[in-house]
């Protein structure tokens, strides 16, 4: 009998007859002596991801083991190639202990490639729950960003760039609802950097998503708002349901044209445009900055009926200022508070003045 489940489609076949632990697949045969290769779970650019499940623990848990095949044929690029490899993978190591991001339970090489195994999260992606229950609310999308921006800023803190944030990428956990990131880019980028044909085709080293990373990525410089554009890009996936090439785009400036497909309140509109600004120098810099700008919101009612918002000698009919504008030129509540209680004062001793004042000729 076929190994091979019917399901497999037949580029999963190939998969699994042409790398090592795709012919282990349904098999007794173990993997080090301790793992069981139970199926495949998809496939990158550098390799192949299996589901299997550790025999030699109590339980025998289920984890994941990322098969990845850099383009290396000669010693001196496949030393470059380990030393980039247990490098990243010691950084993704660090990472685990985050509760939102997989821990990393091993890492090797054999044969000419190298893998990762990391712990399995049972859950579903952000885009198998948006095809299954329908497009999120505004709130619902905030919600998500307050659960994803302190993740994002806990691994940017950490000097890593995810470099493939996207709704396949985020699982929701079976057990907690929680939110996971997982497949990280760094190490796939690293491999690509060591690669025989880096020096040759650039292109070939990108690490990301057509329309998720922004235009930084592709020329190899990614930075931390990289990761913004992605996560901000990916809440307009969960508020339309649309990938983001599907959307047009302005061909002056390269800007996503989204605002005619969905309506948001103002203020959230305008964090989420500054979130996939195509320009880094317009674009939030860091997940503090858009943590920051969200948590005005709740406070802008507040604000307005105890301030004096207007600029002095500016006339309210001029008043155009954006989000970003005063997002920048942003003072304190007490500052404001103060300067409106001297205006205050200062038009109440104005009106005593002129109740009284008496001309000279009434004095006559």
């Amino acid at each position: 009998m076929n190994r091979f489940s019917k399901k497999v489609s037949n580029f999963h076949s190939d998969l699994l007859m042409n790398t090592k632990l795709g012919q282990l697949c349904g098999s007794k045969t173990l993997f080090r002596e301790r793992y069981a290769i139970l199926r495949i779970l998809g496939r990158g650019g550098f390799g192949v991801t299996f589901l299997a499940r550790n025999v030699n623990l109590p339980g025998h848990p289920l984890c994941v083991i990322k098969q990845l095949c850099p383009k290396v044929s000669n010693p001196r690029s496949w030393e470059r190639a380990k030393e980039r490899f247990e490098k990243e993978a010691k950084t993704l190591g660090q990472l685990g202990n985050h509760s939102q991001i997989p821990m990393l339970l091993d890492y090797f090489e054999m044969g000419e490639e190298f893998f990762l195994v990391q712990e399995y999260v049972r859950g579903c992606t952000l885009t198998r729950e948006v095809r299954r229950n329908g497009v999120l609310s505004e709130d619902a999308v905030k919600k998500f960003l307050q659960e994803m921006l302190p993740v994002l800023q806990y691994v940017h803190k950490n000097h890593v760039i995810h470099r493939d944030i996207k709704p396949q990428n985020l699982l929701r956990c079976d057990d907690d609802g929680r939110l996971v990131l997982i497949d990280f880019g760094a190490v796939r980028e690293e491999l690509a950097k060591a690669s025989e044909l880096a020096d040759k085709t650039a292109t070939t080293n990108f690490v990301g998503t057509m329309g998720f990373a922004p235009p930084e990525q592709f020329s190899l410089r990614p930075v931390y708002s990289s990761d913004i554009y992605a996560l901000g890009v990916t809440c307009l996936y969960l508020l339309t349901g649309k990938a983001p090439l599907e959307f047009d785009y302005d061909p002056n400036t390269g800007e996503i044209c989204w605002q005619k497909q969905l309506t948001v309140s103002e203020h959230f509109g305008s964090v989420l445009n500054k979130m996939i600004k195509v320009s880094v120098k317009e674009r939030f810099s860091s997940a503090s900055e858009v943590m920051f700008a969200l948590g005005i919101e709740s406070h802008l009612p507040h604000l307005s009926n105890c301030l004096s918002t207007k600029p002095l000698g500016v006339k309210e009919s001029k008043i155009t200022h954006s989000f970003e504008e005063n997002y920048h030129s942003y003072v304190p509540a007490f500052t404001r508070t103060a300067v409106a209680i001297r205006e205050w004062k200062a038009k109440l001793e104005a009106r005593k003045a002129r109740r009284n004042y008496k001309p000279y000729s009434s004095m006559a």
